[in-house]
């Protein structure tokens, strides 16, 4: 379901994505793909059975999908391009995203994914510092860290309508965000399915309602109220 856009807002939007905002990218993947390769290299001198490989993939996995849940509900109910650091960094993309959710498709590789691996060297970085005490650790650390990298890619292939053949493969499988189960975060009320990573926490995290008791939460310590910007909402 596409909505009939405020052309206006969506160009400005778009003009947001500066120089300062590209070069901010480019060190994130360059940061996170140095560090993260550091990381494997360090793990692959560790005595860990490779039997540990599957278990940290899927905890990796189901770690980053909730960050992303997290993350996405957070800059879909709170705050403003006005927001210090994080409104012209981050909700900017969200907000167009709102008003054109194809708008992505023309990104590449670094405005899709730069954001995401900046965030993702939290994850290497202290991979890195727990591997020699604790390698599983280190290793489910670097599985989420490439998860979490590459899931505005994942978020974008769900948009896509034909993705390459792995990908559709991988989206069957429920290994990447399927595409019918993202189109629901874009329907009215705009209240569900967060998660973009793989989908897996959606349930759970609907289930008991856990946004909404937070929401409320911060409505009643603060007077602010959910998604007030958020032109989906009026």
């Amino acid at each position: 379901m596409r909505m009939e856009l405020p052309k206006d807002a969506v160009r400005i939007l778009e003009a947001g994505y500066a120089a300062p905002h590209r070069i901010y990218e480019v060190c994130g993947v360059a940061a996170t793909t140095l560090t993260g390769t550091w990381l494997a290299f360090c793990l692959a001198q560790t005595k860990l059975h490779v039997w540990w490989l599957p278990c940290a993939l899927v905890l990796g996995m189901a770690g980053a999908d909730l960050v992303s849940g997290i993350v996405h509900w957070g800059f879909d109910t709170w705050g403003t391009l006005e927001t210090p650091v994080v409104g012209r960094l981050v909700i900017r993309a969200f907000r167009q995203h709102h008003l054109d959710p194809r708008a992505m498709l023309a990104h590449d590789f670094i405005e899709t994914n730069g954001h995401n691996f900046m965030l993702a060297i939290t994850l290497t970085g202290s991979g890195l510092w727990l591997v020699d005490a604790h390698a599983f650790i280190a290793l489910t650390l670097l599985t989420m860290a490439f998860f979490v990298a590459v899931t505005s890619q994942i978020h974008k292939w769900a948009h896509m309508e034909q993705p390459p053949g792995i990908v559709r493969w991988l989206q069957r499988a429920r290994l990447v965000l399927p595409r019918d189960h993202h189109d629901q975060h874009h329907l009215a009320p705009y209240l569900q399915n967060y998660c973009i990573t793989v989908g897996w926490l959606d349930g759970l995290l609907r289930k008991t309602r856990a946004f909404g008791h937070v929401e409320r939460l911060v409505t009643w310590m603060t007077g602010v109220r959910p998604r007030r910007h958020d032109p989906r909402h009026g």
